[in-house]
């Protein structure tokens, strides 16, 4: 009795003393939002007067670092506390329990057992006063400890409501402008609601309406740069001749530059003689097509009037927007995805073909998956702080072939096309998952376990290897198989935050945030050599004709020879920021800054 009663008084002591401290973190991190720091907001905006201080941007670097740290460790906290709570209360009630019964079976002298249940009364209220602070502190606990990336949810109520009742939104269809009808008109706002009715209801353009239209092959698509790091994906150009020397503020080899009228952190994707490009603000969404050979606006195409999308778009950060996700195009049409969740195809000559919206994404930062096409399939990577999905969006349509749910926390990497076993798959990551899925039914075939935090690297895929990494966590080389997938070799050296890694001539190239960009051994992960640039990477790099290409967010170009050994070719200056990654045309780099696409030749 002695024992359980020492055991129950601890076992009290320590329930409402981590009732306490959970209660203390509720009101600190309530006091101070750890993803609002004055601080933070200070030096940024000197950074804004002070454009070339390394050393403050080094000192934002770093407190970005602590911030997210404690942010972390604040949910870990809670989390961990909340289940030691738990436990700790069951713990009492189980001592408490026993201890009762034990007592029950002690005869007390009659005078005394009269006093006895006087002080068993009182014992059974202070338990029940005690077990009331503890479980209500725990309550208190759970539901006021405030998590600050929910709080970033920014569509508003109405529209969630709406996104929330009606999941699968249908496709609308939209009319095409009259041939010889200038932008102007094409721009105008306003479409009656009984003409969206009619509209609606217009029979499928001739193009559904026929036989299945043959989409290009693998052949073609290696011609053309028509998605986010070209070719499926993988970050290899087969262009040749490619320039290596330029210089933006002199125009020196800069063919042609064209402002962008609204921004976007996509990057240009490109079909033949044209270019395409998204842009967005918290007014309007648009869709750009440029002629690629002198640099002309052939037209602009506003994402607008389709159902389900939100009044009011949701909040973002300055480095995601609304149009961060990059477009890619068959050669008949051209896709894009907006950071409201609106997704639509135009064809060559600007015309809608169909659009929908897919519910308007829960994402703290903004939705920045970039679309990739293959084979007649547009797929659609969907991971939001709600729920994880994978889509494939038939191209002539807009209609869902397959739909996957996937039990994972948000992304904001970009699915990767490969071949692997002679069948081709959708490569994903996230955290904690790195999947495949069959290309044809959707069904997932593999995963493996192995990121953390906020995933923002696409994959590296080559001779059947999958590369995946994300900063502060692991580079993992992953070989995947029928139902299974082991891990060849790991490091954690160097790990990129935003830039996806490429695989090229057994060699892996990966560019940091904090401006060091490195090579390994592709097979075994061994390190080759490492160089210090003057900026940090979100732009990923890219293999083409021999050599390496990648742009940092000063917008200096760093060009490595393809080898073991360090060999910088040239830096060439573009004279304006770039997050983006480049395409390439033969003879021809197409790269865009915060406010111009520029073409850049030999």
């Amino acid at each position: 009795i002695r024992l359980l009663s020492q055991l129950a008084a601890i076992t009290a002591v320590i329930s409402i003393f981590i009732a306490v401290l959970l209660l203390l973190n509720y009101w600190n991190t309530k006091k101070s939002d750890p993803l609002e720091s004055k601080a933070m907001i200070a030096l940024i905006d000197r950074l804004k007067q002070e454009p070339g201080n390394e050393e403050l941007k080094l000192e934002i670097r770093n407190l970005d670092l602590l911030a997210r740290k404690a942010y972390f460790m604040g949910r870990w906290q809670v989390r961990t506390g909340g289940f030691i709570l738990l436990f700790s209360s069951i713990l009492l009630g189980v001592i408490l329990k026993l201890l009762y019964d034990l007592k029950k079976k002690i005869e007390l002298p009659e005078d005394a057992a009269e006093k006895g249940m006087i002080e068993r009364a009182l014992s059974r209220r202070w338990i029940g006063v005690v077990g009331g602070l503890v479980i209500g502190g725990a309550l208190i606990a759970s539901f006021t400890s405030r998590d600050y990336l929910e709080h970033y949810l920014s569509a508003p109520a109405a529209a969630d409501a709406s996104v929330e009742a009606d999941e699968q939104i249908q496709v609308i269809e939209i009319t095409a402008p009259e041939a010889g009808e200038d932008i102007a008109s094409i721009q105008k706002d306003s479409i009656e609601p009984a003409i969206e009715a009619s509209v609606a209801q217009v029979e499928p353009a001739a193009e559904a309406v026929t036989s299945k239209a043959a989409y290009p092959g693998l052949d073609e698509i290696r011609k053309q740069h028509n998605s986010f790091r070209g070719p499926l994906g993988q970050g290899i150009s087969y262009h040749k001749n490619i320039p290596v020397d330029w210089d933006g503020p002199s125009s020196r080899n800069i063919i042609w530059k064209s402002e962008v009228p609204k921004p976007g952190n996509n990057s240009p994707v490109i079909w033949n003689e044209r270019i395409f490009v998204g842009g967005a603000d918290a007014e309007s969404r648009w869709i750009y097509c440029f002629d690629r050979n002198n640099g002309d606006l052939l037209w602009e195409h506003q994402a607008k009037d389709i159902a389900g999308s939100p009044a009011t778009p949701p909040k973002t950060t300055p480095d995601t927007g609304l149009s961060a996700p990059t477009l890619t195009t068959d050669g008949s049409r051209v896709y894009a995805i907006f950071g409201t969740g609106d997704i639509l195809a135009l064809d060559f000559e600007g015309k809608r073909v169909w659009a929908k919206n897919l519910g308007v994404p829960d994402n703290h930062y903004g939705h920045s998956s970039s679309l990739i096409y293959w084979a007649g399939r547009l797929i659609v990577q969907y991971d939001t702080n709600r729920s994880g999905r994978v889509m494939a969006l038939d191209g002539l349509n807009g209609d869902i072939i397959w739909d996957v749910p996937r039990d994972v926390q948000i992304s904001w990497a970009s699915p990767v096309l490969a071949e692997i076993e002679g069948k081709y798959q959708v490569l994903l990551t996230s955290a904690p998952l790195v999947a495949g899925y069959d290309f044809e039914s959707g069904r997932e075939l593999w995963t493996v376990d192995c990121l953390m935090g906020e995933v923002g690297p696409s994959l590296g895929f080559a001779d059947g290897l999958v590369y995946a990494s994300n900063e502060y966590a692991t580079m993992a080389a992953i070989k995947p198989g029928s139902g299974t997938a082991e891990i060849i070799w790991e490091q954690d050296e160097y790990l990129p935050e935003a830039s996806s890694p490429v695989v090229a001539g057994g060699l892996l190239f990966l560019g940091t945030s904090y401006g060091v960009f490195a090579c390994y051994d592709a097979k075994t992960g061994e390190n080759y050599w490492e160089y210090e640039c003057g900026s940090g990477f979100y732009g990923s790099p890219i293999a083409a004709d021999g050599k390496i290409y990648v742009v940092d967010m000063a917008g200096v170009a760093h060009i490595f020879e393809l080898g073991k050994e360090l060999k910088v070719i040239a830096e060439p200056v573009l004279g304006e920021k770039s997050v983006v990654t480049p395409a390439f045309a033969d003879g021809r780099i197409y790269l865009r800054g915060s406010k111009f696409l520029y073409c850049i030749g030999g």
